[in-house]
């Protein structure tokens, strides 16, 4: 693990940043490149991803705050840890689709479609941004005996996000990195085929709402809440919501593609 990539003293680069960069850059180039072959205007849709990143980074933090609200009330100066952090992913995902009902409404898009285009980039750059987190320390794993289990052992992780060191770990991140980078394998295998309209946005909702329920049960930080009495965390309890939205979907695409009888 490396928090910070480039440290002169006067000028620090943090790993997780740069990452986040990356991610970002290959997704929206991604984005126009399928766009564009789709004969959509790439442009016009690298300027809505781009919108929906910003959206997406407040929102995750907004959630990260929400689900830890006792805590940062009672410590207020924590608060400036959040800049450091980078937030409940499905808070980001839900100001995003806030957003992107705004931005497609505004520029007269067809929601599904667009959509469509946009997902596979999404999980691609999940994928890539999954790598800051294994590289800064954070959304860090439960206790692990397995041989690939993961050691954190720098300081500057524990100060920032509170990593903990000297334990046997599963690799959450990379977990998430590798399965967020087989969403986007099937996604974009999806799109190649032209299924019909709004299928590969029910893909993506589903096998991402069961995947990351599933990747819960190997998380060890507490910093992303609990909902039911402590039976789902947040991500879980959203996840299943996704899940939900991504079978009526299926099923509503399913319906209008049944010829009449």
């Amino acid at each position: 693990m490396h928090p910070t990539l480039i440290d002169l003293g006067w000028f620090r680069l943090p790993s997780y940043g740069v990452m986040i960069a990356l991610a970002v850059i290959i997704g929206l180039a991604t984005l126009k490149r399928r766009a564009d072959r789709a004969g959509m205007d790439g442009s016009l849709l690298v300027d809505v991803g781009l919108w929906l990143v910003i959206w997406a980074l407040v929102g995750a933090k907004v959630l990260l705050v929400l689900v830890e609200l006792p805590r940062y009330l009672a410590h207020p100066a924590e608060i400036l840890g959040v800049l450091r952090s980078g937030g409940v992913f499905l808070g980001g995902f839900i100001a995003a689709v806030v957003a992107a009902v705004v931005l497609v409404r505004r520029h007269r898009l067809q929601p599904l479609a667009t959509l469509d285009v946009i997902v596979p980039s999404l999980a691609l750059g999940q994928a890539i941004g999954r790598i800051g987190c294994l590289l800064a320390g954070c959304c860090w794993g439960a206790s692990c005996a397995l041989p690939w289990a993961i050691v954190y052992t720098n300081p500057q992780a524990a100060a920032n996000v509170g990593t903990p060191l000297g334990v046997a770990l599963h690799p959450w991140p990379a977990y998430a990195s590798l399965f967020n980078f087989g969403v986007y394998l099937v996604l974009a295998a999806l799109y190649s085929r032209r299924v019909a309209t709004g299928r590969v946005l029910a893909t993506y909702l589903l096998l991402y709402g069961v995947g990351r329920f599933s990747l819960e049960y190997l998380r060890g930080d507490a910093l992303r809440g609990f909902v039911f009495h402590d039976v789902l965390s947040t991500s879980q309890a959203i996840s299943v919501a996704l899940i939900a939205a991504a079978a009526g979907l299926h099923l509503w695409i399913s319906s209008r593609r049944r010829p009449a009888t």
